[in-house]
């Protein structure tokens, strides 16, 4: 009864770590979405920018805003959607990831930059 009680707990610990790490898991890099988004967006979307571009930071929309911004019919319309175009998949995809983690309704939003 005893190995049962400890093989089912196994079971279950196993689960939910695996539960956990899939969850975590994102397919961009939160990292280099920070530096892209600093090197290339923020100088238009900042407050002071002189481009009349929208500040713009991680906590300035929530996440599900953040998940519409970066649809492809959503973002096509923007003033900046040739730079956009500029950017590969991957790029594109690691600052949604870094502005998705730091949304205004994550559990880490963003206070500076």
């Amino acid at each position: 009864m005893k190995k049962t009680v400890i093989l089912l707990l196994s079971i279950v610990i196993g689960l939910c770590v695996i539960g956990v790490s899939f969850a975590v898991e994102s397919d961009g890099n939160e990292r280099k979405g920070k530096y892209v988004y600093r090197q290339e967006c923020r100088q238009c979307h900042k407050a002071d920018s002189e481009a009349g571009a929208p500040n713009l930071s991680p906590d300035s929309k929530t996440m599900a805003q953040w998940e519409s911004a970066f649809e492809k019919e959503n973002y096509s319309e923007l003033e900046c959607a040739k730079e956009w175009d500029k950017r590969s998949e991957e790029e594109l995809n690691d600052i949604f990831t870094y502005l998705h983690k730091y949304a205004a309704d994550s559990p880490t939003p963003a206070k500076c930059l």
